[in-house]
């Protein structure tokens, strides 16, 4: 395996909009707990079809006026180039200068893409219309995209998003540190260097894992499957597990070269504290 130390090491979070009033307040706590280990950019996601696009656009603009970049996913699909148009003039009227560009899920019900199929679409668009206002982070799949034919078919989709334009990716999150190292070879095989972050997400609870895994194509080993039912009911002992278990993973995947990490925080801070409390990490704080 080769050494994959060329970018600095950089910390990311990030959040889903808030529905209620209540989610609102706790996410701005959630934020300032986070905000303390002075991560690169908090990022928001966008639901499925746009539907939480102007909760997004609120969520970013609410962090970035705490001084704190803020990267709103962007999802293209069933969306118009018309209607992206306009979200890109808003975010840059409101200076913000990163975006992570994904495909996103049809909405149930809707059959037609729209004019954007794929993400590597939507970053040529980004480019064409707005140059080099943004940074583009786009999504990477290790374990393989779920929807993907093939393994090879899914390289090469990751592939047109950098050529088209992308500075950075951000994985599916993993157990498998080995499916990440061997996703950088192969990309470093076929001359991608953008920074590949891994995106980590904490156990805190089995069966919700075991849902967002089905739906995202994340693989969860047997060993630890088997580990996580153990525990039965017992919460604690699942989050103290989890956090042992992944900040092994982090400790390794930093150790060997990675870019930094990404946290799929869930709208909590706990978690996430933990493991980087567990790993040390100096903050400039």
């Amino acid at each position: 395996m080769t050494s994959h130390n060329k970018h600095p090491q950089l910390f990311s979070f990030e959040f889903y909009p808030p529905k209620t009033e209540e989610g609102v307040v706790s996410l701005q706590s959630v934020r300032n707990q986070l905000a303390a280990l002075k991560p690169d950019f908090f990022s928001v996601t966008f639901g499925a079809g746009g539907s939480t696009r102007d909760k997004t656009l609120d969520t970013v603009i609410d962090i970035q006026s705490k001084g704190i970049l803020a990267a709103p996913h962007l999802s293209c699909v069933g969306s118009t180039k018309d209607n992206i148009r306009t979200i890109l003039k808003n975010y840059q009227d409101n200076g913000i200068s990163k975006i992570v560009a994904l495909r996103g899920d049809l909405p149930s019900g809707m059959l037609s893409a729209g004019e954007f199929r794929y993400a590597n679409e939507l970053v040529d668009f980004i480019r064409a219309e707005t140059g080099d206002d943004f940074q583009i982070h786009v999504a990477a799949y290790p374990e393989v995209h779920p929807q993907a034919s093939s393994a090879a078919e899914d390289f090469k989709n990751f592939k047109r998003k950098v050529d088209a334009g992308a500075n950075a990716a951000i994985t599916q999150y993993f157990y498998n540190a080995d499916a990440y190292f061997y996703f950088l070879d192969t990309c470093e095989k076929n001359g991608i260097n953008i920074p590949i972050v891994p995106g980590i997400m904490p156990i805190t609870q089995y069966a919700q894992l075991f849902r967002f895994s089905e739906m995202c194509g994340a693989d969860i080993p047997r060993w630890l499957r088997k580990r996580l039912e153990g525990f039965g009911d017992d919460r604690a002992s699942i989050q103290a597990f989890g956090a042992e278990l992944v900040t092994q993973l982090c400790q390794r995947l930093l150790n060997n070269g990675a870019p930094g990490l990404h946290f799929y925080t869930m709208n909590q801070a706990a978690p996430t504290l933990a493991i980087l409390n567990n790993l040390e990490l100096k903050t400039d704080a």
